[in-house]
Order: structure tokens, then sequence, then C-alpha cells
């Protein structure tokens, strides 16, 4: 089966994908285009930054080009090289962690905990680890592997997508984040008692919850919402 007949034979266009607008600190506009899972692309002014694309979750081929491609971690919901292959460029810039730099045979940013690094002037990525800490689910993702989470900057905005992760020292440690994107499935990443707890420790003042659904155990996402009112702005979107 094609990927393009998981979408009705008819290509979709990026506009066709649900959307938030935003404006960043400095006035500029950008815009966060929601796929499935943990597949998201930010567009703004005219570039755009895919995250964890994987086929079946977007009509990859019909959408922009990636100026920049962040994998977190090489599970398979998160790393593909076919979705990868439809979005790049030899000028686009791919960073990733570890163990999925091992995949892409053109030149990536391997990105380690603590790494920073400046794919181009209007964006900034800091690595920050994700792992597991509960002792029964730290065969999912291990520390040691080195998966990573990104903090992004974008006209002075700092963006976190977690990857796969519960809350860690390294994610309580994070300052002045602006939205955070944060997995809650089971038992895979987080429950929602600890996405409320990774939300207080970041103070952000808007969570979108992601990466969840697809899995036996449900995640009350309604719950979710009615622990955090009051504390930040909560966005659901549909990314199940």
């Amino acid at each position: 089966m094609s990927i393009r007949s998981l979408f009705g034979g008819k290509s979709k266009k990026i506009t066709d994908y649900p959307t938030d607008a935003l404006t960043a600190r400095d006035g500029s506009a950008f815009t966060f285009h929601f796929f499935r899972h943990a597949s998201f692309a930010i567009g703004i002014g005219g570039k755009y930054v895919y995250v964890d694309p994987v086929s079946g979750y977007a009509d990859y081929d019909a959408l922009p080009k990636a100026d920049v491609l962040l994998v977190t971690h090489s599970h398979y919901d998160h790393l593909d090289r076919a979705a990868a292959e439809e979005l790049l460029t030899p000028h686009s810039e791919i960073l990733c962690d570890r163990a999925s730099a091992e995949t892409f045979e053109m030149n990536c940013h391997t990105m380690r905990p603590g790494s920073v690094a400046t794919p181009c002037e209007w964006l900034k990525v800091e690595a920050v680890a994700a792992y597991n800490t509960s002792h029964d689910h730290r065969q999912f993702h291990p520390r040691d592997r080195e998966d990573c989470g990104y903090v992004l900057t974008i006209g002075g905005t700092r963006i976190y997508i977690a990857g796969d992760t519960e809350p860690t020292p390294e994610m309580k440690a994070l300052r002045e984040i602006d939205i955070a994107f944060l997995p809650v499935n089971q038992p895979y990443t987080m429950t929602v008692d600890q996405a409320v707890e990774a939300v207080k420790a970041l103070h952000p003042a808007i969570f979108y919850p992601y990466h969840y659904g697809e899995v036996e155990e449900k995640t009350d996402i309604d719950r979710l919402a009615r622990e955090l009112e009051g504390i930040t702005e909560v966005r659901i979107r549909p990314m199940e």
C-alpha cells in the first residue's frame, strides 16, 4: 500500500492538517502543524522544522521540504528513513540522537544530552536527556542510549519537545520554557500524574500533550487538563 493511498488517494497539503498560529517573543509568527502521535512541524517565514516524521502519519511527499529535521530517538514511531527521504534536500539540516545518526548516510548533527547546535540563523537547538526513571520501565528508554529531547529557540520563544521520557532531573532543571510538548502514554512514557509533575516544574505558558494513544492503556487526557487548570494553558490537539 502506498503512503498516498492511506490518505484516500489525494495529496494533503500542509494547510490541510490542524494548525496553531502563535507569535514569538520578538513578534515573528510561527505555526505548529500537527500530524499524529509524536510527528508535527513548525513553520516560520516559509521555513520548516519537522519533528519525528513517520510514514502513515502524514503525506510527507506533498509537504514543503524540511529546512531542519529533528529525530529524538531510534524507535520506529520516531525514526523512519522513508519519511525523512521524502522531506530532505541536499540543503536540509538533520539533528538526531547518537543511535539514529547511524541511519543517515548524509552528514547530520549528532546530538547528545547537553549538546547545542545552531543549524540556521533563526533556530537554536539544545539537547536534553530523555529516559525512563521508573525502575520497571527503564528498558524502554535507557539513559545510557542517550535519547534526546530538544529545546528550540525561535524568535526568542523556547519550545521544549521532550521526546520519550519520564520526568528527569535534567527536565526539571530547565528554565524559561514557553511551550512544552510532553509524552503521555503508558507504560512507555509519562503517566497523567507524572505529566502534571513535569508541567509544574517547567511552568510553560502552553502545554501540548502528545505521543498518546496507539496503546491499550488509554491516557485520561480530560483528567490531565483538569489537574492543570489555572496552572498552564493545556491545548489538546488530534495527535492520537
